[in-house]
């Protein structure tokens, strides 16, 4: 895993590279956050939808409610980058439904990602 900081005024985002999944479960979330706040004191987090379990994208599991349920109570926010053009229904609900917030963000682009995580 490799963790990159990029920094615009006083905003910090930690990026986060892997050839791994690195969110499974509520301890695997937990680990990152953990490493990403104390050891890189960054509250904004970039991740890849490859490094995130598929099981997270089926809402029936509830896993997606349950993990981004720690981000907010952390108050660490995320963007979550990946293509999500042909998610279902509900998928593209509950996208679209984050997205009207700042906390969580689903967008096809780390670039995106980065300019919307920094206001």
């Amino acid at each position: 895993m490799n963790i990159t900081v990029h920094r615009h005024e006083n905003s910090k985002v930690a990026e986060i590279e892997s050839h791994e999944i690195l969110i499974r479960d509520l301890p695997t979330t937990l680990d990152l956050m953990a490493d990403v706040l104390y050891h890189h004191d960054c509250g904004k987090i970039l991740i890849y939808k490859e490094n995130i379990c598929p099981e997270f994208f089926d809402l029936s599991t509830r896993l997606a409610g349950e993990i981004l349920q720690k981000f907010t109570d952390y108050h660490v926010k995320i963007a979550i980058v990946g293509d999500f053009d042909n998610a279902g229904k509900n998928l593209s609900d509950f996208i679209r439904e984050c997205n009207r917030g700042n906390q969580v963000l689903f967008v096809s682009a780390r670039q995106d990602a980065l300019e919307r995580l920094h206001v």
